[in-house]
């Protein structure tokens, strides 16, 4: 028996995700992507995880780079979520609207983050469309306060 793809996709976004910006730097340029596909993995070793969609721009360069960063959206950051979502925006100087520091991996951090941590890659797995891209965490930031931006049923979503 065959699932439904549109039955599919309205079952898995009953679960509500976080929602976070993956950076990356690859030869002096800045990479940044939205993920609602981010997950804390283990505890010893310290183990995060996301999914890189096999077409975006991103995965190859985060793949070469061997390096990432997190950035946990606050709930006022639904702009800056869909930027970074959109297929097709500026690949040169693509964080210059979005106020950023170098974290200790030199990886782009949003400022406006709730949390961060940076990875170093592990292992890339096959996820059919996506490659699941495991990381050692090298470095956390500390917690802001401040709600979380959320995605739920197709739609941004605040607690």
């Amino acid at each position: 028996m065959q699932v439904d793809r549109d039955l599919y996709r309205k079952v898995v976004g009953r679960y509500a995700s976080g929602i976070a910006i993956v950076t990356t730097v690859d030869e002096g340029v800045d990479h940044a992507m939205t993920v609602n596909s981010f997950t804390s993995v283990s505890l010893d070793p310290l183990l995060a995880l996301f999914c890189a969609e096999k077409i975006a721009r991103f995965h190859d360069s985060v793949l070469k780079a061997g390096v990432w960063g997190v950035s946990v959206l606050p709930e006022d950051a639904e702009e800056t979520s869909r930027f970074f979502a959109h297929r097709g925006r500026p690949l040169e100087s693509q964080l210059a609207d979005h106020p950023h520091h170098r974290g200790f991996l030199g990886v782009p951090l949003l400022d406006a983050a709730i949390a961060t941590l940076e990875c170093r890659t592990t292992g890339a797995h096959d996820g059919g469309d996506h490659t699941i891209i495991l990381g050692s965490v090298e470095h956390v930031g500390t917690p802001r306060d401040g709600e979380p931006l959320l995605y739920h049923e197709g739609r941004y979503r605040r607690l």
